[in-house]
């Protein structure tokens, strides 16, 4: 089958267009599953990859997940997270009217990388704890992260993270630490892996963004690194350098 093309554009384009332009009458609704690829080159009379590659595009824009076993569905807004001097995923989310949660998924200790050790004013090979979590807003997963911490400022806190709900806010409190600082964050992008996808329940190689992240004391002295990779289909960071 040959697909036609349209004025002002190609065929995959039109398509993405009126599904796009329907979303936003509010024809979809949130969590909807629109039609199967199939169906849709047959209604439009095109070869069903054309159909698919108006769905990636829909997916880069974040207005559609498309997932294996479940097709391809209405995705929520994409959240619009600030970046400011004080970061906490739940007080930002909840200023949103989000409701974040947070799971743990593993706490070891291992022996520091350089780099790690030497960002958080370390000794080379510093014992480090190395926690995985994972973070959801309305219950939808949306990072998930690798947190770093000496483990001789912080004993059990393996224990304190998973008490306090996988919440870096009130496991720091456990150690008598009320407030800490964002001292740097870098951002850049990249395509998931396996796991990454599974986890943030997207498709393998759809794009993430990856954040490097350094919190500090008051004082600035570095007491946490984090490496954290969120979907980019519903996440957009907002860099406010003088927001608290």
């Amino acid at each position: 089958m040959t697909d036609p093309d349209v004025s002002g554009g190609t065929a995959w384009r039109r398509i993405a267009d009126e599904i796009a332009a329907a979303i936003a009458r509010g024809e979809h609704a949130t969590g909807d599953t629109l039609p199967a690829a199939t169906a849709l080159a047959e209604r439009y009379g095109v070869h069903r990859h054309t159909v698919r590659q108006a769905f990636r595009h829909l997916a880069e824009q974040g207005l559609v997940t498309v997932s294996r076993g479940r097709g391809t569905q209405v995705s929520p807004r994409r959240v619009a997270y600030p970046l400011g001097r004080r970061v906490s995923m739940r007080a930002n989310l909840g200023r949103l009217g989000l409701v974040g949660s947070s799971r743990m998924l593993s706490a070891a200790q291992v022996d520091g990388e350089a780099e790690i050790c030497a960002t958080l004013g370390l000794e080379n090979g510093a014992r480090l704890w190395r926690v995985e979590g994972l973070s959801l807003a309305d219950g939808t997963p949306m990072g998930t992260g690798t947190h770093w911490l000496s483990v001789a400022r912080f004993p059990d806190f393996d224990a304190a993270f998973r008490d306090g709900g996988a919440s870096m806010t009130a496991a720091l409190k456990a150690y008598g630490i009320a407030d800490y600082v964002r001292l740097s964050t870098r951002l850049t992008a990249k395509l998931a892996s396996g796991r990454e996808a599974e986890l943030l329940e997207i498709e393998p190689g759809a794009p993430v963004m990856v954040s490097v992240a350094v919190d500090a004391l008051p004082d600035l002295t570095p007491i946490h690194l984090v490496s954290s990779v969120f979907a980019g289909e519903r996440m957009e960071m907002v860099v406010e350098p003088f927001a608290e």
